[in-house]
């Protein structure tokens, strides 16, 4: 379905973004994360925009990348959105506490058999970006049951607590707006026409091993991906610049056929199988305002 009238924000909204001070990269390893593809990605992003809006948050690096003035962050992972909201508004106590962490397998296990809701906030936040760090690859995986089960990475020196990069990831931080909800209701009561939206959830899988969607204890099945599509495509008819990424598939594809898609190289680092590692295609995904 077209848009029926052309739609310019740069006439109703100041730019969003702001004139970066410094350059500022993701705290976490993420799978998945798009720090790789921050050039193509970059290609996309409207020259004005009202607020850039993210509904599955993961490391944050297009946020990181282009530092918006206004943002609205979501990510269904209470741990990863209470770790943010500390990094915004108490890094200096995180900090403090998280250099206290040695590289060692016993306090990693003891850390990793940590429940969360037992924890002050501070530490969850500590005991996340700890196990971030020093797990295997940097991957975050939870069983049904919720529970952190990625083993010891075993590294000879991980920075566990980088000082510099969080302190750049509080200042980014200090005027958005976190939310830890559904992907759904988030997008649908908060994005308004105007709005940048990027979408990068987690992605529909081509092989055996590429199931990297258990970042929390629920998956994202292909009903997802159809309900996901749905809900981006009615927010560009309203006004919205849209744009996702997702695996190069026909099924992807086929939920997209009324957009730009555009094919990108990207490299996987994480893959239960050696030989699945290497450049794999993947796809950005714009919605086009006429």
């Amino acid at each position: 379905m077209k848009v029926k009238e052309k739609y310019e924000p740069e006439l109703l909204f100041p730019d969003a973004r702001i004139k970066k001070q410094v350059a500022v990269t993701p705290f976490l390893k993420w799978a998945g994360g798009k720090s790789q593809l921050l050039s193509e990605l970059r290609r996309f992003v409207p020259s004005s925009f009202c607020r850039y809006v993210e509904p599955f948050l993961g490391g944050g690096a297009l946020f990181f990348d282009l530092q918006p003035d206004k943002a609205l962050l979501n990510d269904s992972n209470a741990e990863l959105i209470n770790t943010y909201e500390i990094v915004r508004d108490e890094v200096d106590k995180l900090i403090e506490l998280l250099s206290t962490y040695p590289n060692e397998k016993e306090f990693f296990y003891k850390m990793r058999a940590q429940v969360p809701n037992d924890l002050d906030t501070v530490e969850r936040a500590a005991r996340f970006i700890y196990l971030n760090r020093t797990c295997f690859n940097g991957l975050y995986r939870v069983n049904k049951k919720n529970q952190f089960n990625v083993p010891f990475g075993d590294y000879s020196n991980p920075t566990i607590c980088d000082r510099e990069r969080l302190g750049d990831a509080s200042r980014s931080l200090k005027n958005t707006q976190l939310f830890c909800e559904d992907y759904h209701s988030f997008l649908y009561r908060e994005a308004q026409p105007g709005d940048f939206i990027y979408a990068d959830p987690p992605y529909h899988p081509i092989s055996r091993y590429s199931d990297f969607k258990r970042y929390t204890k629920d998956f994202f099945y292909k009903r997802d991906q159809v309900k996901l599509a749905a809900l981006l495509r009615k927010l560009g008819q309203r006004g919205c610049y849209v744009v996702a990424s997702n695996s190069d598939c026909d099924f992807i594809r086929k939920c997209y056929s009324d957009w730009e898609i555009h094919k990108v190289q990207a490299r996987r680092n994480i893959n239960k199988n050696g030989s699945g590692r290497g450049n794999i295609s993947e796809v950005i995904l714009v919605w086009p305002l006429k």
